[in-house]
């Protein structure tokens, strides 16, 4: 029986870095990231519906989605948030499950929905485990700066956007601790792959 995993985490935490491990081991990843610039390309139902409710403002000269722009918008105001999440998050659902049927009729004995949001959007019912990147917050805050350019207000106002990590733990099945190395976080990466048995079927690692 195939197994769908949800990997989430706190913005910083190191998840995209998880998920590379998991394709190490040859384990699909369908990325709800990737996913999200996909349906707000221009002609696509959520691009014309952000242009509706959020103005021409948020389109570069291009007419492209101005993702920066759209984003001072929405982490400074939580009701647009609410609105433009109302937006893409159904476009993406679609795609994702479109993308998960289809690795798993190509007879993949797992696949790794990475959702960044799977609690806040409400996605958990559609996977079947549920693993946690986690980092403290000091280390998530210095990383968000060096990796963006943030302020330290910026880079709070991102992380407090989300469900506290500590929250969204008591939700998993499992944890990522991402505070130390690479190697440690692959080992315990390994370790939970055998015990969830994501490569049934096939060699075992």
């Amino acid at each position: 029986m195939s197994v769908v995993v949800g990997l989430t985490g706190g913005i910083a935490s190191g998840k995209s870095s998880v998920a590379k491990m998991f394709t190490d081991f040859h384990i699909p990843i369908i990325d709800a990231d990737l996913i999200a610039r996909q349906v707000v390309q221009p002609g696509e139902v959520a691009y014309h519906q952000i242009i509706e409710h959020f103005g021409l403002p948020v389109l570069d000269e291009n007419r492209s989605l101005n993702r920066s722009k759209l984003a001072e918008i929405i982490f400074s105001d939580a009701n647009k948030r609410e609105l433009l999440n109302r937006i893409v998050h159904p476009e993406i659902r679609k795609v994702m499950i479109s993308e998960k049927n289809k690795r798993l009729k190509e007879g993949h004995p797992s696949v790794v929905m990475d959702i960044p949001l799977l609690f806040e959007s409400n996605l958990t019912q559609l996977v079947d485990k549920i693993l946690v990147v986690y980092v403290d917050e000091k280390t998530q805050l210095e990383r968000l700066k060096q990796r963006n350019g943030y302020s330290t207000e910026e880079a709070l106002s991102r992380i407090r956007s989300q469900m506290p990590i500590e929250d969204k733990i008591s939700l998993a099945d499992a944890v990522i601790d991402n505070n130390g190395t690479v190697v440690q976080s692959k080992q315990q990466l390994h370790q939970l792959i055998n015990e969830w048995e994501l490569l049934k079927g096939t060699k075992r690692i």
